[in-house]
């Protein structure tokens, strides 16, 4: 999961060289949170218009977890 976040961020961001995921722990209800830090004048890229781009992002990481039961939330931060 952590892989394809960072494959994904990279292929959006203009210094794929600072983008980097860390994960937390699962919390108790079982998600698991992925923290997506990009340079800051890729945060727009991420982010997109409106968000669409964050929300398409955030929807490909639910799919791929709903495939192995899992649930995640992705923050860009």
């Amino acid at each position: 999961m952590k892989e394809l976040l960072i494959t994904i961020a990279k292929g959006l961001v203009e210094e794929p060289d600072m983008v980097r995921v860390d994960v937390d722990e699962p919390r108790e209800d079982g998600v698991i949170v992925y923290h997506l830090h990009v340079a800051g004048n890729d945060m727009g890229r991420v982010i997109g218009k409106q968000g669409r781009i964050a929300k398409a992002i955030r929807t490909v990481m639910r799919a791929t977890a709903n495939r192995s039961n899992t649930k995640v939330v992705v923050e860009i931060d």
